[in-house]
């Protein structure tokens, strides 16, 4: 598959499998699960069709590991970022002390006054190194990286969960543990 297609249909299941499920007419089973035949099925229907190798190219490509299959490679989903109704059935988890945030430069004053809050998503995403936070953050404009005091929170009673591609998730960040990396 070329880098287009790939990306193209990244895309495409990112939109419905994190977002619009309905559009393509499934439901997320929990864990964000949908069996993979329904999937390839709906996504032709669409105008979209996909192989199951391609499927297989994209969850095995993805630079993000945002798509996953089950143990027996018949359910697929997005790991995190979802505006749908899901519970990812995600276990608590003790986060590293520290972990980071990227985020546009123009969204700096707002966050360092009012914290991260997890807007139309689930939960606030937070990466576990420099890198990963600053790609993220440039995604739409010049990136800053913020560090999060993760272990101070945690100790001050939120809840953690990591998701399967090693993206950090919690419900928010109160200012008074961010600070500029």
């Amino acid at each position: 598959m070329d880098q287009k297609r790939l990306v193209r249909t990244s895309k495409f299941l990112s939109k419905y499998l994190r977002h619009r499920p309905e559009g393509l007419g499934l439901a997320l089973m929990p864990g964000g699960w949908v069996e993979v035949d329904a999937l390839l099925a709906a996504s032709a229907r669409k105008g979209m069709p996909i192989s199951r190798a391609e499927l297989e190219e994209v969850v095995a490509r993805n630079d993000k590991r945002r798509f996953a299959f089950d143990e027996t490679g018949g359910l697929i989903r997005a790991q995190q970022g979802h505006s749908a109704p899901v519970d990812l059935e995600l276990e608590p988890a003790a986060p590293p002390a520290t972990l980071y945030h990227g985020t546009p430069e123009s969204n700096l004053q707002a966050i360092l006054e009012g914290g991260l809050l997890k807007m139309r998503r689930h939960h606030v995403h937070l990466s576990p190194d420099e890198a990963t936070a600053k790609a993220v953050g440039g995604r739409r404009g010049r990136p800053v990286v913020l560090t999060v005091n993760a272990g101070e929170m945690h100790r001050d009673g939120s809840v953690f969960y990591r998701s399967g591609n090693g993206v950090w998730l919690v419900e928010s960040v109160p200012p008074r543990y961010l600070s500029r990396s």
